[in-house]
């Protein structure tokens, strides 16, 4: 990894951190996209710390919303003509359903959008620094559900758990249609399960979820451990050749059927593209 520039979103705290670190600690260049500035700079601080010598950055937007997904993604475009790794990472769960300024579920947003609009905004950074890698944070929270792509938003009935499940069943299928339509470009396309972890994630939910969530956490594994599968997927010889794979302790494994419809792949990602007002 050394001399490589990695672009990691969600970095300023859990498994994005210790990812970053790690991936810093192994001579990598690191690109963090926060949301908090404080934290953020805590963040660079400790991954300079790390001592490499690597110029670490840091670029600050609002990924829930597109055109701000468009501006970061276009800052970091103009500053790393090559990006070797990006990792999507950046998530949340919102105890009631909110709409962001695009009149999108902030769910599906944050957790879904903000991974497509930034991957194909970077894409020619990626083609130029090919052989490249592209790695997003999924979850098993995917189990059990299937999109309805007459309510991508929610609008008949919010679950906040249901939201969050298909917001990760999103990350599967746009990874597997990702690595379909860039195939043979140089570029793999993966993504993973970390566990559930004990992280901050959840915490600002609201209401009872947040309480639950806190109370479950007591049972997770740690940040350090859950990093793991990420920082694989970004650095290992073993997956050069790998793409469209879910991973979990870093290995493949089998998501649902739902999380394997190549015809839902498809229409998530021309749904997606409307979305965000960008030709594919």
């Amino acid at each position: 990894m050394k001399g490589k520039v990695v672009v990691i979103t969600g970095a300023t705290s859990g498994i994005g951190e210790v990812a970053a670190q790690r991936l810093a600690g192994m001579g990598a260049r690191i690109v963090l996209v926060a949301r908090d500035a404080a934290r953020g700079q805590k963040t660079l601080a400790r991954l300079s710390s790390i001592g490499t010598g690597a110029q670490h950055s840091i670029f600050y937007g609002d990924l829930s919303r597109i055109a701000e997904s468009k501006r970061v993604a276009a800052e970091i475009a103009a500053a790393e003509p090559r990006v070797d790794v990006l990792i999507n990472n950046a998530g949340a769960l919102f105890g009631t359903r909110q709409l962001t300024a695009d009149h999108l579920e902030a769910t599906f947003a944050t957790n879904h959008m903000a991974y497509f609009v930034l991957t194909l905004r970077l894409k020619a950074n990626l083609l130029a620094a090919a052989p490249a890698r592209v790695v997003s944070t999924a979850s098993d929270a995917h189990k059990g559900y299937t999109l309805d792509f007459d309510d991508l938003q929610a609008a008949k009935g919010y679950s906040a758990i249901r939201a969050y499940g298909r917001s990760k069943l999103c990350n599967i299928l746009f990874t597997r249609e990702l690595a379909r339509r860039w195939s043979g470009k140089g570029i793999t396309a993966n993504c993973l399960h970390p566990g559930f972890v004990a992280t901050r994630f959840g915490d600002g939910s609201g209401g009872l979820l947040s309480g639950v969530v806190r109370i479950a956490k007591n049972f997770a594994i740690t940040p350090e451990k859950g990093a793991e599968t990420i920082v694989y997927l970004a650095s290992s010889p073993d997956v050069t050749a790998v793409s469209g794979e879910y991973f979990y302790k870093c290995r493949p494994a089998t998501p649902t059927d739902g999380g394997r419809d190549d015809a839902a792949a498809s229409r998530l990602w021309n749904e997606s593209a409307k979305f965000a007002g960008i030709e594919t």
